[in-house]
């Protein structure tokens, strides 16, 4: 006994011809450049509070923006005086994934540091 196949192979698109000799009803598309704006930037913030030591900012610092003591050191004291500094400049996805790794950080070790990304206006 013979089974039917379910499977009917689509038959393929017709053929255009890219340039019509003849110059009949053909339809030519012109290839236009699109310009792409780059994405929005969003600077990580760190806040200043009374409560959290200055070596855990430095350390934070460090372990999730990739920097040395020295700028550590100097974000740190920006943040202690101004009140408020900014640790890196990234998309905003790696803005809001870094805040969060800075808030848990913080919130493990019985901190009260606050930390926010906010868009960068050119």
């Amino acid at each position: 006994m013979a089974t039917n196949n379910p499977f009917k192979p689509t038959p393929p698109p017709p053929q255009v011809p890219d340039r019509d000799v003849g110059g009949s009803d053909s339809v030519v598309l012109e290839r236009r450049t699109q310009r792409v704006e780059p994405p929005q930037m969003y600077q990580v913030v760190m806040l200043n509070d009374d409560y959290t030591p200055m070596e855990f900012v430095v350390v934070v610092i460090q372990e999730f923006f990739g920097k040395d003591l020295e700028a550590a050191t100097q974000i740190m004291l920006k943040i202690h005086l101004d009140g408020k500094g900014v640790c890196g400049v990234y998309s905003k996805d790696i803005a809001a994934t870094k805040v969060d790794q800075v808030l848990d950080a913080a919130h493990k070790a019985g901190h009260p540091l606050k930390c926010i990304s906010e868009p960068v206006d050119f």
